[in-house]
């Protein structure tokens, strides 16, 4: 998540009773989880073991827990909750905004866009010329939805992120900060729900085309002109490259890279990443011509016996 503007590094630790380590002169840009830290960006790390990975990470800084060393060109933020200080602050710059009519006024609508009954649009919600949001749409804030978009009724989009924080007393929900972009000539299927990113954005990319109910999880980034037929579902921080097609019942597990012109043939689970220009078929998914030929033996062994 970006900030309107950059945010001096000592107003952070004020607002976060935190502890500067290292450079107290230097300014945030944004904040974002680990998965989609960039320079200039706040992060946080509250578990020893991964403390490394967040000190090496793209973030200039890091809210923790436990004094260290700042390393070179860092700025370390040491507090008691490194969590809670980083949902207040996504939360300060992302308060909720509890809507008060179905087209919220800070929407901004194209004059071409083609609105229909019944559709609810959130704040700061942009809709592009001649896209098309069909009866009973639901569109959260900051969803981006580009021109000549078509959303077919039901569907859902901007919903939170499914993510959660264990704790003592169960699970503590995040404030989701990022958004929902569709490109251009995108299709959205009745009853899609595509969330939220973390933090970063949930990317669907120019002239893809998802059929009914399929489910895209946050921080998803999907290419141009890829299909998804009916119930696929995408986990979290997944890229899925250009003209990907997926067929029916498709699963693809969290943080997995599609390579480009992949096809996963229907009902198969994908564990791993998948390179490109390949075909897949299987649980879990693996080259089709592979899969048949286990599937040939298992054939031939059972009617041997």
């Amino acid at each position: 998540m970006t900030f309107d503007q950059p945010i001096p590094i000592r107003e952070i630790a004020n607002q976060i009773n935190a502890e500067i380590i290292g450079n107290p002169n230097t300014v945030a840009r944004g904040i974002n989880e680990i998965h989609q830290v960039r320079p200039g960006d706040i992060t946080f790390v509250d578990v020893k073991k991964y403390f490394e990975k967040s000190l090496s990470s793209a973030a200039t800084f890091v809210i923790l827990n436990e004094r260290t060393e700042a390393p070179e060109g860092k700025t370390l933020l040491l507090c008691a909750d490194p969590f809670t200080a980083y949902n207040n602050l996504v939360l300060t710059h992302r308060p909720y905004l509890a809507l008060q009519n179905s087209i919220s006024p800070l929407a901004e609508i194209h004059p071409s866009a083609i609105i229909e009954p019944n559709v609810v649009i959130g704040p700061y919600v942009k809709i592009g010329a001649n896209s098309h949001i069909m009866a009973n749409v639901t569109i959260a804030e900051h969803t981006i939805i580009g021109e000549e978009v078509i959303v077919q009724p039901g569907a859902i989009i901007g919903t939170e992120a499914f993510y959660f924080k264990r704790n003592a007393e169960g699970f503590q929900k995040w404030r989701s900060g990022g958004r929902v972009i569709l490109e251009d000539r995108v299709d959205v299927g009745a009853g899609c729900t595509i969330n939220k990113g973390v933090s970063g954005d949930t990317h669907i990319g120019e002239g893809t085309k998802l059929d009914s109910q399929v489910h895209i999880g946050h921080d998803v980034v999907v290419g141009k002109r890829c299909l998804f037929a009916a119930q696929v579902g995408i986990g979290g921080n997944c890229v899925v490259g250009d003209e990907v097609i997926l067929y029916g019942q498709v699963g693809i597990a969290q943080n997995l890279n599609i390579g480009n012109k992949v096809v996963v043939l229907a009902k198969s689970g994908v564990s791993k990443d998948l390179e490109e220009g390949k075909t897949y078929f299987g649980y879990p998914a693996q080259e089709a011509r592979r899969a048949y030929q286990e599937l040939a033996i298992l054939r031939k062994m059972r009617d041997e016996k």
